[in-house]
C-alpha cells in the first residue's frame, strides 16, 4: 500500500466505493467508512446463510489435508485483505461444519440460535463487561441475577431465594454443584482438601447420564472410580431400589455417598428420571440431590410440559443450558440453587486487587469457578424479553409436536421406538436386526446412520440405550418443519433399502 493510501484509510477518507481497510496495528479499531463496509460483508453472510442454509447439505466429507492446508497457509508474517480472509473463513464454515442451524439437524442439544441471542452475542462482544466484580458491570451482573432468579421460579424454586452463576455450559454447572455439595457436606474439604475427611466421597448417576461425571471426579480429587453409573429400569430410567443397594453397600464398606444426580432429559435418549422418588431418598439419606436438566430444564417454559419435570423444585441444586433447547449461542450454562451461603463458601476468597464489595450486590467471581468471563445471559436476556415465555412455550410445544408426528411416520413405515419420553428425542431401531448380536446390530445402525449423513440429507446418530442399538433423532432446530421430519423418514427408509 503506498503512503497516500494508507494515510487516506487512517482518514476513513479513500474515495472508492470499497474503502482501504487499514492493516497492521490500524485494523484493531478502524475508522468509520472500512469498519461499516467490513460490517456490511458480515451482514451479509449471515443473510446468505439464512436463505441458503436449508438447501445446503447438513454435512459434508472432510478432506483434512485441504483443510489443513489452507488453514496453515496463514502464517501472519504479513497483514492480508480483510475482505479475501473473511471470504475464506466463511468458506471453511461452509464446507468443514456440520450446520446445527440446519433444519434437518436432528443431531445433538445444538440448536439454530435465535436472531436476538446473535445480537445478543455482538453486544456482549462489542462492550466486553468485566463480569468478574459487580462493580465493573452492575447492568450486566443485575440481568444475570435476574435470569437466574426467573429461571429458578420456572423450577419451582422461591424467586427470592435463588442464587447461582452463569457457566460457560453444563459440564461447568455440574462440576459447580459437585463443588458445592461437597462443601456443603464437608466444610473441611475447602481448606483441607480429601484428606481432611474420614473416607472416600462417592456419587451417583445414571447410566444413561452425560459422563462429564468422570471428569468432574477426576476434577474434584474425588477420582473417577468414585462415581457409581447406577442402572436403569426398562424405561431407560434411574433404578431408584439399585440405587438404594448400592449406596447401602457402599456405606458398609466405609464409603462417604454425598450426591445423588437426577437427569432431566438424557443425552441419549431424553428420558427423565423419577424425580419425586429420587428427592424423597436423598431426603431420607442426607445426601445432596443434584439435577442435569441440561437440556430437559427448558421444558418449564412451558405450563403443557412443566409437569414432566415435578419434583425438581425439590432439588438442591439444578443445572440448566439455554444454548440446548433456549436456542441461544454457545456457552451459556447455568447453575441455580437456594443456599446462596453455601455457594460463597465454596468460592470464597479476598484479594486485595479487586474492587471493594458494593452493600447489597454479589460479585459474580465469588459465585463462580471463574472469574473474569464472558457476559454469557445478554443472549438469554434479549431472547426472553422480545419473545417472552409465551414464545418459547410454542417453540418448545411445537418441538415436542413435531417428534410425535416423527414417532407415528417411523412406526408407520416399520421401525421400532425405542424409548419414551415426553421431549423431542425420538430413538428408534430397525426390527432387521432383532436377535442379531449386539455388535452387529451396532455396525447395521451405524451404517444406516452413516448413509444418511453422508448423503447431507439429514443429521442422525447411532445411540446404545442400555446396551441396545439404535437410531436417534432430535427435533431441535426452530426451523425443522414437517416437510423436514417427512425427509427424514425417507432418508432413513432409503437407507434401511440400500443396506439391505
Amino acid at each position: 500500500m503506498s503512503n497516500d493510501a494508507s494515510a487516506r484509510a487512517e482518514a476513513g477518507t479513500a474515495p472508492s466505493a470499497e474503502p482501504v481497510f487499514p492493516r497492521g496495528r490500524a485494523s484493531f479499531d478502524p475508522p468509520t467508512a472500512p469498519a461499516d463496509w467490513l460490517w456490511s460483508r458480515v451482514m451479509d453472510v449471515l443473510t446468505d446463510e439464512r436463505a441458503q442454509i436449508a438447501g445446503r447439505p447438513v454435512s459434508s466429507k472432510v478432506d483434512l489435508a485441504q483443510l489443513r492446508s489452507t488453514v496453515d497457509a496463514y502464517d501472519f508474517a504479513t497483514p492480508a485483505d480483510p475482505g479475501a480472509v473473511l471470504d475464506e473463513v466463511v468458506a471453511l464454515l461452509r464446507e468443514y461444519t456440520v450446520h446445527t442451524t440446519h433444519p434437518r439437524y436432528f443431531g445433538l442439544f445444538n440448536p439454530t440460535p435465535t436472531l436476538l441471542g446473535v445480537v445478543g452475542e455482538t453486544l456482549a462482544a462489542a462492550f466486553n463487561p468485566q463480569l468478574a466484580a459487580w462493580s465493573h458491570a452492575p447492568a450486566a451482573a443485575e440481568i444475570e441475577a435476574h435470569l437466574l432468579r426467573f429461571l429458578g421460579a420456572c423450577m419451582g424454586y422461591p424467586a427470592d431465594a435463588v442464587t447461582g452463576s452463569f457457566t460457560s455450559g453444563g459440564a461447568e454447572a455440574n462440576l459447580t454443584a459437585t463443588l458445592l455439595a461437597l462443601t456443603r457436606t464437608w466444610p473441611e474439604y475447602g481448606t483441607g482438601g480429601l484428606r481432611a475427611l474420614p473416607g472416600r466421597p462417592v456419587l451417583y448417576a445414571s447410566v444413561e447420564s452425560h459422563l462429564a461425571w468422570l471428569k468432574i471426579a477426576h476434577a474434584t480429587g474425588i477420582g473417577r472410580e468414585a462415581v457409581r453409573l447406577v442402572p436403569v429400569d426398562a424405561a431407560l430410567r434411574l433404578d431408584v431400589d439399585r440405587l438404594a443397594a448400592r449406596m447401602a453397600a457402599d456405606r458398609e464398606a466405609g464409603d462417604l455417598p454425598f450426591m445423588v444426580v437426577g437427569t432431566a432429559g438424557t443425552t441419549g435418549a431424553g428420558v427423565i428420571d423419577p424425580l419425586p422418588r429420587l428427592a424423597g431418598f436423598c431426603r431420607e439419606q442426607d445426601v445432596w440431590f443434584h439435577v442435569d436438566a441440561a437440556y430437559g430444564g427448558a421444558a418449564a417454559l412451558s405450563d403443557r410440559l412443566k409437569g414432566t419435570l415435578a419434583g425438581i423444585e425439590r432439588a438442591d441444586s439444578v443445572t440448566v443450558d439455554a444454548h440446548k433447547w433456549m436456542s441461544v449461542p454457545m456457552g451459556a450454562g447455568a447453575l441455580l440453587c437456594t443456599d446462596a451461603e453455601a455457594l460463597a463458601e465454596t468460592f470464597r476468597v479476598t484479594t486485595s486487587y479487586m474492587p471493594a464489595d458494593v452493600p447489597g450486590a454479589v460479585d459474580p467471581y465469588s459465585s463462580s469457578q471463574q472469574w473474569s468471563r464472558r457476559f454469557a445471559g445478554l443472549k438469554l436476556f434479549l431472547s426472553l424479553a422480545v419473545a417472552g415465555r409465551s414464545g418459547y412455550a410454542e417453540q418448545v410445544e411445537r418441538d415436542a409436536e413435531l417428534a410425535d408426528a416423527l414417532r407415528r411416520q417411523l412406526t408407520g413405515a416399520g421401525w421400532r421406538v425405542v424409548n419414551d419420553t415426553p421431549l423431542p428425542v425420538v430413538c428408534f431401531a430397525d426390527p432387521a436386526a432383532d436377535g442379531v448380536p449386539a455388535d452387529a446390530a451396532w455396525e447395521h445402525h451405524s451404517a444406516l446412520a452413516a448413509s444418511v449423513v453422508d448423503g447431507g440429507r439429514a443429521w442422525i446418530s447411532p445411540v446404545r440405550l442400555n446396551g441396545r442399538a439404535a437410531l436417534r433423532a432430535c427435533v431441535i432446530s426452530l426451523r425443522t418443519t414437517p416437510a423436514d421430519i417427512d425427509e427424514l423418514v425417507r432418508a432413513v427408509h432409503d437407507a434401511r433399502n440400500a443396506l439391505s
